[in-house]
């Protein structure tokens, strides 16, 4: 597909590789513009499964583990 389009550019290299570039940064302008802010809403981003009170009671998770090798009586640091 890539030398299908650069075959029908029209000039040499230097103006082939110029007109190239602008349509990759053309097109990114179009897919930021357009296509990815209709897209957003779509996508699962604030869809979070983790709970964040999870290990976070006295004597589980790290914190035991850290509070025993301190000398301590368990309590999460």
């Amino acid at each position: 597909m890539y030398g299908w389009i650069w075959r029908h550019l029209p000039g040499d290299t230097w103006l082939k590789a110029l007109i190239s570039v602008a349509l990759v940064l053309g097109v990114v302008y179009l897919l930021f513009q357009f296509v990815f802010p209709w897209a957003e809403p779509l996508l699962p981003f604030n869809d979070v499964t983790v709970d964040e009170n999870v290990g976070m009671g006295a004597g589980t998770g790290m914190g035991a583990g850290m509070g025993a090798l301190n000398g301590s009586t368990g309590a999460a640091l």
